[in-house]
């Protein structure tokens, strides 16, 4: 017998496709829209939001049947906004460049949506295993399409992936320069963060047609 049942591993593959958080429940589209101008600061978003989501379920899930229904949107902002001043320190401490480029959006963590939703629909009605569970999920659904974004307006913005020039010197003319090749500029700015996303839509709903809503 696996480590997971069936039921527990749809909780992981579920939000990486068929429902994933941003392109099929539309949350959390402010950050995937601010901070997906670099791929590195799309990788660390997605971490942070890893761990923030993970660990939040889990001591909601802990705390469910002792939190008063009246208060329990004031603890769950507690719990989030405590796992996010974490994050804050560690980027801080160790990645203090990245953590001024990511500044107020780490903060605005503690405001996601798809965080709060999955308190309220899943940490408050199940155990700690499978709140841990529906956490990685969903923020490994999120974390892939920043990671997607950013990789895309990283390379046709800047001509980088991760600060390192993939495509060659475009002062020097080198690489794909050589041949007349110019950086997209507009992928840099957030509208074409909006249009990349869509683009990333179009195609999961044209793969598949269970995804596209009737009028």
């Amino acid at each position: 017998m696996g480590l997971l049942s069936k039921k527990d591993a749809k909780l992981i593959t579920d939000p990486l496709a068929d429902n994933n958080p941003i392109t099929i429940q539309v949350l959390g589209i402010c950050s995937a829209l601010a901070i997906t101008a670099e791929l590195k600061a799309s990788i660390v978003m997605a971490l942070a939001v890893l761990f923030v989501l993970a660990m939040g379920n889990v001591v909601i899930s802990l705390l469910r049947n002792i939190i008063p229904p009246k208060i329990r949107i004031i603890v769950q902002l507690i719990v989030v906004a405590a796992l996010v001043i974490i994050v804050d320190l560690v980027l801080k401490a160790y990645a203090y460049e990245l953590s001024k480029t990511l500044s107020v959006f780490v903060g605005l963590i503690i405001t996601n949506c798809i965080i709060m939703g999955r308190f309220e629909a899943f940490a408050l009605a199940n155990g700690p295993w499978r709140s841990f569970l529906d956490g990685i999920g969903n923020a490994l659904g999120y974390g892939i399409i920043l990671v997607i974004v950013g990789f895309f307006r990283e390379l046709l913005g800047s001509g980088t992936l991760l600060g390192f020039k993939v495509l060659g010197d475009s002062i020097e003319k080198t690489g794909v320069y050589a041949y007349g090749y110019e950086n997209n500029g507009f992928m840099l700015l957030a509208p074409m963060a909006l249009i990349t996303l869509g683009i990333i839509i179009w195609v999961q709903r044209s793969r598949n047609e269970a995804l596209i809503e009737d009028n």
